[in-house]
C-alpha cells in the first residue's frame, strides 16, 4: 500500500470519527451539558483533517493554507478548554491567565497571515509548521491541564482531558522528533489522523455513557498547587523542545556519533519528564523551589490561616481537642509527627501526641527551668539539630537532655497566651524542605498562640462547666436541707404533742421512740450534707456491713451474692458513708447486668488490708471511658437517671480512708471493682 493511500485513510478515517464526536458534542450542548465551543473545535479538527486527507489523495493545497489550518485548529481547542472551565466551575481563569493563554496563539495566528498576506518565503518553510505546531502543542497541553485541575471532578471533563491531552502529547512528540531531525517523519505524520481518530472514538463513546448523569457543576480553584502542575506542564514542553533542539545541533555537529547521541539526548528528556510526574518526591522538591523562586511569599497566608481556624473549630466531641491541636500545626509545615506538653503543678508534661512515640514519663521539664524561661521571654523557636553556624542553634544549650531522646525531632514551638506560657509543642522533620527561614518562624510563632489561645480557651470552658455543675449541685443540696428541716420540725413536734398523751403508756412510748429515731437520722443526714462537725468514725465489722449492704440490695436484679473468705475483718470508718458507697457499687453493677446474670461479692484480708470485690457479666466499660470518665464529677452514661457523682463520691470516701479502688472491665464482658481498706484491730 502507498503512503499516500495509508495517509489518506488515517486522516479521512479520523475525519469521519471526529464528524460523529461532533454530532456527540451537538447534541449534549443541546441538553446543556457542554460548551458550544466544543462543538465549533470538532468540527474544525474535522475540516483539518478532510483537507489533509484530500492532499494525500491527490488535491495539493500547500504548505501555507496547511499551516493555517493547523493554527487554527490548536487554536480552537485552546479556546473550547478554557471556555470549558468557566462552563463546568462557574469561574473562568485569572485574567493573566487568559491573557497568556489565548495571547500566544492569537499572535501565531497574525504571524501566519501576515506571511500568507505577503507571501514570505518563510511561510513554505517546513521548520515554521514544526515550531509552530510544537508551541501551540504545549499551549494546548497547558490549557488541558488548567481544565483537568480546576474542574476534576466532573467525569466527562476527566475523559475529554484524557483524550484531547493524549493528542497533543503525540504533536509535542511528533513535532520534537521533526526539530531535531530537520524534517517531519512520514510514518509519525501520517499516523497523526490515526491517533486523532482513535481519541476522538474514546471521547464520543465514553461522553453518550457518563453523559446519562448530568454532570455536576465542580468548584473552582486556582491556588499554588495549580501553578505548580501548570509550571511542570510549561516545563515539560519546553524541556522536551530545548532537548529537540539539542538534539538538532547534534545531528549537524555529532559526526558518527550522532544518532547514539540523539536516541540518548531524546531518552534523556522523556525519562526526565517521566520522573517528575511520576516521583512525589522530585514533584515535591520541584514544588519547593517553585515557592522559592517565584512567589514573593513562601506561604499563602489567607489559605494557611483559613484552614487553621476551620480545624480548630471544629465540634469538641469528635476527638481529642489536644491531638487535634497537634494536627493543626503539624499539616501546615508537612510534619508526620508531634507532641503537646500543658504545665500542670508548675511542670510542663506530655499531654497527647501525634504518631510521635514518648517511650516513659520522664519526659517533663520544671516551669522555671532555663529552657522554659527562654521560651517564654523570648517566645525563642528551638532547632535541636540545628547546624552550630546558624541562627537557630544560639541557644541550643539551654535544651534540657531529654529532648535529644525524642527521634526524628525538627523543633520545638512554644504556646503562648499573651506573657503566659501554657505549654510547648514538638514537631517531627517534613519529608522534605527541613529548613526554616523566617517566614517559617513568623507563621509557626503566629499559629503556635491561635494554638494556645484554643487549648486555653477549652481549659476555662471545662472549669466553668464543672463549677456551674457543682453550683447546681449546691443549690439541690439547698433544697434537700430545706425539706430536711420541714420534716424534722414536723416530726419534733408529733413528738412534743406524743408527749401529752400518756394514757396509753405501751403507744405512747413506742410512737415516741420511733419518731425520735427519726428524728436523729434525719439530723445526722443533714448534718453531713451540711459538712458540719467531724463523722462519725467507728469501728465495724465489715461482715455485718456487707449483710446490710446486701439487703438494700435484694430489690433489684440481679440478687448479689456473698462469699466470705476471711472472718472478723473490722475497718474504722463512717457506718452510713460505708453502707451508701457500697450500696453505690454495687447497685452500678446491677443495673449494667442482664437479670439472669450475676453480681457477686468476695470479701478476704490480705497484707494488712480489707479487700472488698465487686464482679458482675454485664455491659461492662471501655479502657478510655475508665480513664478518662469513670471517676469524673457529673460525667454519667445513665442519661436522666444519674447525676454522676456516686462513682466520684466513692473514690474520695474510700480514698480519705487510706485506701484504694481499682477497675478492670471489658465491653460486654463485664467489670471489677476493688476495694481496698485498711484493717483496724480492737
Amino acid at each position: 500500500m502507498e503512503y499516500n493511500n495509508i495517509a489518506y485513510i488515517s486522516y479521512m478515517g479520523g475525519g469521519i470519527i471526529f464528524a460523529a464526536l461532533t454530532l456527540t458534542f451537538f447534541y449534549l450542548w443541546q441538553q446543556k451539558i457542554v460548551h458550544f465551543s466544543l462543538v465549533i473545535a470538532s468540527l474544525i479538527s474535522v475540516i483539518w483533517q478532510l483537507v489533509i486527507a484530500a492532499q494525500n489523495h491527490g488535491y495539493p493545497i500547500g504548505l501555507p493554507l496547511l499551516i493555517f489550518l493547523e493554527t487554527v485548529r490548536y487554536g480552537s481547542w485552546i479556546i473550547a478548554l478554557v471556555a470549558s472551565i468557566k462552563f463546568s466551575a462557574g469561574q473562568q481563569l485569572p485574567f493573566q491567565v487568559n491573557f497568556v493563554i489565548h495571547g500566544i496563539w492569537l499572535i501565531s495566528l497574525g504571524i501566519i497571515i501576515g506571511l500568507v498576506a505577503s507571501n514570505h518565503p518563510l511561510i513554505e518553510n517546513t521548520n515554521l509548521l514544526i515550531w509552530n505546531s510544537l508551541i501551540l502543542s504545549i499551549l494546548g497541553l497547558i490549557s488541558v491541564e488548567q481544565l483537568y485541575r480546576n474542574t476534576h471532578k466532573n467525569r466527562l471533563i476527566k475523559l475529554l482531558s484524557v483524550t484531547i491531552g493524549a493528542i497533543f502529547v503525540y504533536d509535542i512528540y511528533v513535532f520534537s522528533y521533526s526539530l531535531i531531525f530537520n524534517i517531519i517523519d512520514q510514518s509519525l505524520w501520517q499516523s497523526r489522523g490515526a491517533v486523532n481518530g482513535l481519541a476522538g472514538l474514546i471521547t464520543a463513546i465514553g461522553v453518550l455513557v457518563i453523559s446519562n448523569r448530568y454532570p455536576e457543576k465542580t468548584s473552582f480553584a486556582i491556588s499554588r498547587p495549580v501553578v505548580f502542575y501548570t509550571t511542570s506542564m510549561t516545563f515539560a514542553g519546553c524541556f522536551l523542545a530545548l532537548m529537540a533542539v539539542g538534539g538538532y545541533y547534534v545531528q549537524l555537529y555529532g559526526g558518527s556519533w550522532g544518532t547514539i547521541i540523539q536516541t540518548l539526548v531524546l531518552f534523556t528528556a522523556l525519562l526526565a519528564i517521566t520522573i517528575v510526574f511520576v516521583s512525589y518526591t522530585a514533584r515535591s522538591k520541584l514544588n519547593v523551589w517553585i515557592n522559592k523562586n517565584f512567589f514573593s511569599h513562601k506561604y499563602d497566608y489567607r489559605v494557611e490561616w483559613i484552614k487553621l481556624i476551620n480545624y480548630l473549630s471544629q465540634p469538641a466531641n469528635e476527638e481529642d481537642f489536644h491531638q487535634r491541636a497537634i494536627k493543626a500545626i503539624a499539616s501546615i509545615f508537612k510534619s508526620p509527627q508531634g507532641a503537646l506538653w500543658l504545665e500542670h503543678n508548675h511542670l510542663f508534661s506530655p499531654a497527647s501526641s501525634y504518631n510521635m512515640p514518648l517511650p516513659n514519663n520522664r519526659f517533663v521539664e520544671d516551669i522555671n527551668s532555663p529552657f522554659c524561661q527562654t521560651l517564654l521571654e523570648q517566645e525563642w523557636v528551638f532547632s535541636p539539630y540545628s547546624p552550630d553556624n546558624e541562627q537557630l542553634s544560639l541557644l541550643n544549650e539551654l535544651l534540657p537532655t531529654w529532648i535529644y531522646e525524642i527521634s526524628e525531632l525538627w523543633l520545638i514551638l512554644p504556646l503562648m497566651t499573651e506573657k503566659k506560657l501554657i505549654g510547648f509543642m514538638t514537631l517531627a522533620q517534613p519529608q522534605h524542605d527541613k529548613s526554616l527561614t523566617w517566614e517559617d518562624l513568623d507563621l509557626l510563632k503566629a499559629s503556635g498562640r491561635q494554638v494556645a489561645s484554643y487549648l486555653d480557651r477549652h481549659k476555662a470552658a471545662e472549669q466553668l462547666t464543672e463549677s456551674k455543675q457543682f453550683d447546681t449541685f449546691n443549690k439541690l443540696t439547698a433544697f434537700i436541707m430545706h425539706d430536711l428541716k420541714n420534716l424534722i420540725a414536723q416530726q419534733a413536734l408529733v413528738v412534743e404533742n406524743a408527749a401529752k398523751h400518756k394514757d396509753n403508756p405501751a403507744f405512747v412510748e413506742d410512737a415516741i421512740k420511733t419518731i425520735d429515731n427519726s428524728v436523729s437520722r434525719m439530723s445526722n443526714l443533714l448534718r453531713k450534707l451540711q459538712h458540719k462537725g467531724p463523722s462519725e468514725v467507728k469501728n465495724l465489722d465489715l461482715e455485718k456491713i456487707l449483710i446490710d449492704v446486701i439487703k438494700k440490695c435484694h430489690d433489684i436484679k440481679p440478687t448479689p451474692s456473698l462469699r466470705l473468705e476471711s472472718s472478723d475483718i473490722r475497718v474504722n470508718a463512717d457506718p452510713d458513708y460505708l453502707i451508701m458507697t457500697l450500696a453505690n457499687i454495687i447497685k452500678n453493677a446491677q443495673e449494667a447486668t442482664k437479670n439472669k446474670g450475676f453480681v457477686d461479692i468476695t470479701l478476704y484480708k490480705k497484707d494488712g488490708y480489707a479487700i472488698i470485690i465487686v464482679e458482675d457479666n454485664g455491659s461492662g466499660m471501655d479502657e478510655d471511658f475508665i480513664k478518662d470518665r469513670l471517676f469524673k464529677p457529673f460525667d454519667t452514661t445513665k442519661s436522666g437517671k444519674g447525676m454522676g457523682i456516686g462513682v466520684y463520691q466513692t473514690q474520695e470516701f474510700i480514698t480519705s480512708l487510706n485506701g484504694s479502688i481499682t477497675v478492670n472491665s471489658a465491653l460486654g464482658e463485664g467489670t471489677t471493682f476493688k476495694i481496698t481498706i485498711p484493717i483496724c484491730v480492737i
